[in-house]
């Protein structure tokens, strides 16, 4: 097991990267089936949400709920201890939106991935999802 002498570091092992925020900024407002979360977050390969689910799974995140119906129903939630993360996110949506006001960047109407542009590098970002 690793080390952590810095809490940072362990918070972004934990919830950090480019999809887990968005994955947490959706499920904050309530439970969510796989099929909703894909909607949400288009740019999120099924393979790659899958992984990441089962990441916050494993750390205790969010619950996984499954139901014995055919066709399969899944729900996620947060968990208690997902539940003590919302003031971090609320942070991170109001900096998004005072960021996204200091350079202009204009607000998504429906809050989705914009598809990446190889040929721009730019510091940025293209997703809002976090400043509502």
């Amino acid at each position: 097991m690793e080390e952590y002498y810095c809490p940072v570091k362990l918070t972004t092992d934990v919830i950090g990267g480019k999809w887990k925020p968005l994955i947490l900024f959706y499920l904050e407002s309530g439970t969510k089936r796989f099929g909703e979360l894909r909607k949400l977050i288009p740019g999120m390969t099924k393979k790659m949400l899958t992984q990441h689910l089962r990441d916050l799974e494993r750390d205790e995140i969010i619950r996984r709920k499954v139901y014995a119906v055919v066709p399969p129903k899944v729900e996620y939630s947060l968990t208690k201890h997902g539940e003590s993360l919302k003031p971090i996110l609320k942070l991170m949506s109001a900096w998004g939106t005072r960021h996204r006001k200091r350079y202009g960047i204009p607000k998504s109407k429906n809050w989705q991935l914009a598809p990446p542009d190889s040929s721009k590098q730019t510091t940025v970002p293209q997703h809002d999802a976090l400043s509502s």
